[in-house]
């Protein structure tokens, strides 16, 4: 059982507070019909926003309007994906493995963006078969860290030929539990860290 330590908000109207909620975006990696991951992204952000030190933004790709090419000057699209990043202090990425790695829409979606992931932290919740989404994470893992991500060592990893999830969609894997609150312990952690030498002293780039 995972215990939240329930710590004061600061007033909601001063963004800029070094004290207040970490702001969260946790993004839904899958964009095919049928997938899980929407699932998986309910039962991630209900534990997250239980916790008064988290402010989350669910962030379904689907709803990203991203083109293909992505041109010299950006589409209103990019301008507001890339925003929206830039806004977050920390991340929690869902992903499933697809053939050994991460979907062309989450890859797509990183790399629409650049300097704005620079120096915060992420957590991964990764979902398959066997391999129950690991090598996804381990490929996000490479990723991110190119991007100057600090990658939580703490995965959590669904199988779901192992009843991970049960016949409503929702987690129901102890083990799954507990690996997310430490996940998000931590996430709280280094998010708050590196936002508060962001405000400090600008990141190198």
């Amino acid at each position: 059982m995972t215990v939240v330590v329930e710590r004061p908000v600061a007033d909601a109207t001063d963004t800029t507070a070094s004290d207040g909620p970490l702001r969260v975006a946790l993004v839904i990696g899958s964009v095919r019909e049928g997938r899980v991951g929407s699932s998986v992204a309910r039962w991630a952000a209900t534990h997250a926003e239980r916790r008064a030190d988290l402010e989350v933004d669910v962030v379904d790709l689907r709803d990203v309007d991203l083109p293909a090419h992505l041109p010299d000057d950006p589409t209103p699209g990019q301008r507001a994906w890339t925003e929206r990043v830039d806004r977050a202090d920390a991340f929690v990425f869902v992903t499933p493995e697809y053939n050994r790695g991460i979907p062309a829409s989450l890859k797509h979606a990183i790399d629409a963006v650049r300097e704005e992931w620079y120096a915060k932290p992420a957590a991964v919740v990764a979902y398959g078969g066997m391999a129950r989404g690991l090598r996804a994470a381990e490929q996000l893992r490479l990723v991110l860290g190119e991007l100057h991500v600090t990658v939580l060592r703490d995965t959590v990893c669904l199988g779901l030929d192992d009843g991970a999830l049960d016949e409503s969609g929702w987690v129901c894997d102890p083990g799954a539990v507990r690996a997310l609150g430490t996940a998000l312990d931590r996430l709280a952690w280094w998010g708050t860290a590196l936002r508060a030498a962001r405000s400090d002293r600008p990141y190198v780039r």
